[in-house]
């Protein structure tokens, strides 16, 4: 599949982000196992492509600090320098163009430039994790699971 030259970028609300997130991420439950408590609290951005009116990437950026168990000494961030993303999908039939890996530089852009953050984390897949890894990103503590699915937290340093 060849990349996708022309892809912008716009803040969306949360709701424009849910039908992307259930259907890639959490098809076989109800949408409301996608929606989360802050969402509004959260900067939420979408992929568009020149053929379509809705985003067919959608990621959501959260300042959020590392959980406890997860901050490695001497770590010197703050709280306040942390942004999470979650809920980041893309549709199945446009993955392996390029969207994907541009969305997350932009949401890397924006939680470095707009939001003041230092470092960036989630909760990735395990099946995702060198994806995230070619990408600047690297694995911090052991494997858990969200119910059968393995995952492991990731990080990238976005300014020092």
């Amino acid at each position: 599949m060849s990349a996708i030259d022309r892809v912008d970028f716009r803040q969306i609300t949360p709701e424009e982000t849910i039908s992307l997130r259930h259907t890639v991420l959490w098809p076989n439950h109800p949408v409301s196992h996608v929606l989360l408590p802050g969402d509004n609290l959260g900067f939420h951005y979408g992929a568009f492509v020149s053929s379509r009116d809705t985003p067919v990437a959608v990621i959501s950026v959260f300042k959020e600090p590392l959980p406890s168990d997860s901050q490695p000494e001497g770590a010197g961030d703050t709280p306040n320098t942390i942004a999470r993303f979650r809920k980041f999908a893309c549709e199945p039939s446009l993955q392996g163009r390029g969207i994907g890996t541009k969305l997350l530089k932009h949401a890397f852009k924006v939680a470095s430039e707009e939001l003041g953050c230092a470092t960036i984390w989630c909760d990735a897949r395990l099946a995702t994790a060198e994806w995230y890894e070619r990408r600047g990103m690297s694995r911090l503590g052991s494997i858990f699971y969200k119910e059968d699915i393995p995952y492991t937290r990731m990080k990238a340093r976005l300014q020092d």
